[in-house]
């Protein structure tokens, strides 16, 4: 689809990160700009910043856990532009909780979150899309959407909106509705990824704390998350899979390298290594021997 001036552009998460990153990348080709996201006091100043670039900018409060939330997002859409023509499901979220031992609620925040937010985003825009007779649809997944090791509910919801991304491609043209759709597979992007649980929705109850070795592991993600790829260049990868028509898009072939030899060995059978090393982190049995030192470490007085 081609990203000219008038056409209108929706991203969810669009209050910092990628999602921000994608909101200017569209301005500056000219498209109005729906921008919506749950930090509210955020999605305020973002959207000022966009704005800035002198195109019309939209900001909507949204919970894209919420289906109400998310189908008022799309009709106040279409009482300000009238239509959307690209969509970008991109709000997620990742937390430190145990998976196993911890309270459920944790997984509740990430699967809401993660994957229906991107159901809700679907469900809500692709009729709008179907009916004007054009559109594209992008949703952000993650690099762990086909390489596992980041947390499980992290893992599994991504590997859920590749999932649920390829069937609704390869339904589309099956049926052959003009309607685009890619899915952004990111390794380390400079956002604000560790900290999305400052967003920790109150009527799940008390944040949860942290599992065992999250200290350890968070400093190592942190730091690769810090000295990764900028956000803008994201965005710019994902205006050229829009306007190119691709699906696959990857910021960073290194992992998608480290996942093609989990591929061949799934192929083979085997069963999965217990540790994996994952770029821009050290290997993953120097973690472990630092999660176990710090089990040994005495308590501070």
């Amino acid at each position: 689809m081609e990203l000219s001036t008038g056409r209108v552009a929706v991203v969810t998460g669009a209050a910092g990160g990628i999602g921000l990153a994608m909101a200017q990348r569209f301005a500056q080709s000219g498209l109005h700009v729906v921008m919506a996201d749950v930090d509210e006091v955020g999605l305020v100043g973002a959207a000022q910043q966009v704005a800035a670039v002198g195109t019309e900018v939209l900001a909507v409060p949204t919970d894209v856990s919420d289906e109400g939330s998310v189908q008022a997002l799309a009709a106040a859409t279409l009482e300000r532009f009238g239509g959307a023509h690209l969509v970008c499901n991109n709000a997620g979220v990742a937390t430190q909780a145990d998976p196993w031992f911890g309270p459920l609620s944790a997984w509740q925040w990430v699967v809401g979150v993660n994957l229906w937010g991107v159901i809700h985003g679907v469900r809500a825009f692709l009729p709008i899309l179907v009916e004007q007779g054009e559109g594209h649809i992008v949703n952000t997944a993650s690099i762990a959407g086909l390489l596992p090791g980041i947390g499980p509910s992290y893992d599994a919801t991504k590997h859920a909106v590749v999932a649920l991304t390829e069937d609704l491609y390869t339904t589309l043209g099956a049926v052959g509705l003009p309607v685009g759709v890619s899915v952004l597979c990111p390794g380390w992007v400079r956002t604000g990824i560790m900290d999305a649980e400052r967003n920790w929705p109150t009527h799940l109850g008390d944040l949860p704390p942290k599992a065992f070795g999250a200290d350890v592991v968070g400093t190592h993600v942190r730091r690769a998350v810090d000295e990764g790829m900028t956000p803008a260049v994201v965005a710019d990868l994902v205006a050229d899979a829009v306007s190119s028509k691709r699906f696959w898009v990857f910021p960073h072939p290194e992992f998608v390298e480290v996942a093609e030899l989990r591929w061949h060995a799934i192929a083979e059978g085997q069963n999965p290594s217990a540790l994996a090393d994952m770029p821009g982190l050290p290997p993953a049995h120097q973690i472990a021997q630092e999660i176990a030192a710090s089990l040994e470490a005495p308590a501070a007085s």
